[in-house]
C-alpha cells in the first residue's frame, strides 16, 4: 500500500464519530433574564443563584426551567434539542464513509444536536401589587 493510500485511509477512519470528535457531547448553555439578577433551577439538576450564567450541558438534554426573582412573576419553560446544521453535517460524513461505530457514537452522545433554544432570554414581568386594605 502506498503512502498516499495509507494517509487517505487514516483520514476515512477518522472521520468515525464525526460530530463527538468536532462538538463533543457537552455545549454551553446561556441564561439571560431582563432585569438581570434572577435565580434558574433545571429539572436536571443544574442552577444559577444569579443570571446571566451558563452552564455546560450535554447536547442530548431535554428538561424544565424555573425562573424566579423576588417582585417578578415566576416563568417556566422547556428546553429541548434539535439536529443542528453542523452536527447533521458531521453525522453524514458518517454515512458517506460508512463509519456504523461513527453513528452509534454519535447518536449516543447526542454530538449531533443543539439545545433550543440558546440562549434562553427571558423578559420577566412584574408581579401585581397586593390589594392595599384601608
Amino acid at each position: 500500500m502506498s503512502v498516499r493510500h495509507c494517509v487517505a485511509l487514516a483520514a476515512a477512519l477518522s472521520l468515525g464519530a464525526c460530530a463527538t470528535v468536532t462538538r463533543g457531547a457537552n455545549e454551553t448553555w446561556t441564561v439571560e433574564t431582563s432585569p438581570s439578577g434572577a435565580q434558574v433551577r433545571t429539572s436536571n439538576g443544574f442552577r444559577c443563584e444569579q443570571t446571566p450564567c451558563a452552564f455546560k450541558m450535554p447536547r442530548k438534554s431535554q428538561f424544565t426551567v424555573d425562573i424566579t426573582k423576588p417582585g417578578y412573576k415566576p416563568w417556566r419553560g422547556q428546553v429541548t434539542h434539535h439536529v443542528s446544521g453542523p452536527g447533521g453535517v458531521a453525522m453524514a460524513g458518517n454515512v458517506i464513509v460508512g463509519g456504523l461505530i461513527g453513528i452509534g457514537v454519535d447518536a449516543n452522545t447526542g454530538a449531533m444536536l443543539d439545545l433550543d433554544p440558546n440562549p434562553l432570554v427571558v423578559r420577566l414581568e412584574p408581579a401585581p401589587l397586593p390589594p392595599i386594605i384601608e
